[in-house]
């Protein structure tokens, strides 16, 4: 068997399954939307997940119980989704990048490869709140560590190998390197200062 399939998940419309991979119970996968989802060999998919059509997932994917991973979303390969994580669709994640428990990723999104994001974490995209507002989430650049708790404002963009400390509220852009706490986020440092 190229693949292992759950008899309770329930598959929609084109779903491609790469070898070696694991659907386990009461997880649906696709949609009755035009589209493809597209999983790479080697996943496992926990149960309770759901994951929409106009996916593509890379090799190797991880994800925890009850995750949700909405339309025009890109994950490259060897990606980490936590339990109750929440990719709320048209993202890009890249490579080995790690999404704890209970986090959010809102639309528009862009998390580049190597970056980890901690438990409980949320990413925002509406600045003005009203209906028809320009939506942006942020960008979380290569090797960028986000702290527990953390809490990234919308269009900001988080540096690259910058850390946010847990339950920090980033209000402002994070340079290369930088390191940030609090409420609001200010800087403590930079890579190769003592914190």
């Amino acid at each position: 068997m190229e693949y292992f399939i759950s008899k309770t998940a329930i598959i929609y419309g084109k779903v491609s399954i790469g070898k070696g991979s694991t659907i386990q119970e009461n997880v649906i996968l696709g949609s009755t939307k035009d589209g493809e989802l597209e999983i790479g060999e080697n996943a496992i998919i926990r149960s309770g997940s759901v994951i929409y059509s106009q996916v593509q997932i890379g090799n190797n994917f991880r994800g925890g119980h009850n995750i949700l991973i909405r339309e025009n979303t890109e994950i490259g390969d060897n990606v980490l989704v936590g339990t109750n994580a929440v990719v709320d669709g048209d993202c890009r994640i890249g490579n080995n990048v790690s999404i704890q428990t209970g986090v959010y990723v809102t639309r528009h999104t862009v998390i580049e490869d190597d970056v980890f994001m901690g438990p409980y974490c949320v990413t925002t995209n509406d600045k003005y709140m009203f209906y028809g507002a320009e939506l942006k989430g942020p960008i979380i650049k290569e090797g960028a560590r986000i702290g527990a708790n953390a809490t990234l404002l919308p269009g900001i963009v988080i540096g690259r190998g910058a850390v946010v400390g847990a339950g920090a509220v980033v209000t402002r852009d994070v340079t290369d390197g930088e390191v940030v706490v609090g409420n609001p986020a200010r800087r403590i440092s930079v890579s190769g200062e003592p914190h």
